[in-house]
């Protein structure tokens, strides 16, 4: 059910990396604000759950399998976005990998190589390919979700913390070109979030246990409390929130 403050009545979004976790928060908030959701992800049958989920609560959506690390794929998305809608008008670029956990000098290419092909490359051509289209139809709202790590490196997280740290100045980068368009484009920069994605670092007690001595809240973060930040970031209420870092760590937000 949209709100007065929130309504996106008519929008079609897509968010990527939206079958479980964050991503999946994000769309079913989108959805119950009236936007047409395309859920997507590498695969299609934990998107449809999602779908499912959005449809029986009475929302519109859609899965769509994409791989932002494969850049067919993402012309494909596109091709298929406009050839069916016409228009984007919110991208939230929430896909992400983070292959390798461990020492930063035991770092080898394929890790090195996955991980930027899909945290910065993905990022960069997905907004690339969803700026054209919001340039052509008067404007809309671009998300990218960061980390936290993008400011303080993760321990064992090397080179997944220099990709967040380029998607942070990419952020920069489109907001401040895209402006004229306008396009909106904004980071958000979760802190310790309890998801699969990040299941190495609640199973291990001492690095859990560390990374909480930073969290002002003592505590760590829901999925559902990234949503509501990217819900404002696209909705009409934020016109004027444009190349922001918007940090939230376990709750506290900067």
């Amino acid at each position: 059910m949209s709100t007065k403050l929130f309504d996106l009545t008519g929008k079609i979004a897509l968010v990527t990396g939206a079958s479980r976790g964050i991503g999946e928060s994000i769309a079913k908030l989108l959805a119950e604000q009236g936007a047409h959701v395309i859920v997507s992800s590498r695969k299609i049958d934990g998107c449809q759950v999602v779908v499912d989920a959005i449809t029986s609560a009475g929302g519109s959506a859609e899965a769509l399998a994409c791989h932002v690390g494969d850049m067919d794929k993402i012309v494909e998305t596109f091709e298929y976005i406009k050839a069916t809608h016409g228009k984007l008008d919110i991208l939230v670029n929430n896909a992400a990998t983070n292959p390798y956990f461990g020492d930063i000098l035991e770092t080898d290419l394929g890790a090195y190589n996955k991980t930027v092909d899909v945290n910065i490359r993905g990022y960069f051509f997905m907004s690339v390919e969803a700026g054209k289209l919001m340039r052509d139809n008067g404007g809309g709202a671009i998300v990218n979700t960061a980390s936290i790590n993008a400011i303080q490196p993760g321990m064992l997280q090397g080179i997944y913390s220099i990709t967040k740290a380029a998607v942070v100045n990419m952020t920069k980068a489109f907001a401040k070109e895209c402006a004229v368009h306008n396009i909106r484009v904004n980071a958000l920069l979760p802190g310790f979030t309890k998801t699969k994605f990040a299941g190495a670092l609640f199973d291990n007690k001492d690095i859990y246990d560390t990374a909480m001595q930073s969290v002002p809240m003592n505590r760590h973060a829901e999925p559902d409390e990234m949503a509501g930040t990217v819900l404002y970031l696209v909705s009409d209420a934020s016109s004027y929130t444009t190349g922001e870092c918007i940090v939230v760590d376990g709750g506290f937000t900067i």
